[in-house]
């Protein structure tokens, strides 16, 4: 289920992507009269140069750069928590000369152990998987910066203004 949830969240910054990048569209103006056609085969140009550059290609698929962390095997939980409770409650209530009450005693104790261990081990293993999420959108926003940034150098270089 955790699997699932990373996943969205990695399709839903991947799905912003073609966003981003109409909102990074650039202003070109040519300073030296190019044509449209000039433009365009410089605007090509640029953007191969800039993909060689940067190993960043804003038209193909993002891909994560590292796989999402691992969920581990449950551990614990209420079930788990209940037996191991019990077990340790018969011990206990045998002593003091009630083994069915003390195993149920220690049943509910441990079943509320072990219900919250689970909880802890769940919020933490959400975390990690968001962690990884922001990080995976920052290198893909940070790696679009890089592309932009030779795209636009390549261009002024070629006798454009880029805004």
């Amino acid at each position: 289920m955790k699997t699932k949830s990373v996943i969205f969240i990695f399709f839903l910054i991947v799905c912003s992507v073609p966003a981003l990048a109409a909102a990074q569209d650039f202003i070109i103006f040519p300073n030296q009269g190019q044509s449209q056609a000039q433009l365009d085969r410089d605007r090509g140009d640029c953007q191969n140069w800039a993909r060689q550059q940067t190993g960043f290609d804003p038209l193909r698929t993002p891909t994560a750069t590292a796989p999402p962390p691992a969920t581990g095997a449950p551990q614990g939980g209420l079930l788990r928590g209940a037996a191991r409770g019990a077990t340790v409650g018969v011990v206990g209530g045998a002593i003091a000369g009630d083994a069915g009450r003390g195993a149920a005693i220690g049943a509910g104790t441990g079943a509320l152990i072990g219900g919250m261990r689970r909880s802890d081990q769940l919020r933490q293993e959400q975390h990690s998987q968001d962690q990884w999420a922001r990080q995976q959108g920052a290198q893909l926003s940070e790696d679009r910066n890089r592309f932009n940034r030779a795209f636009q150098a390549c261009m002024q270089g070629k006798g454009y203004t880029v805004n």
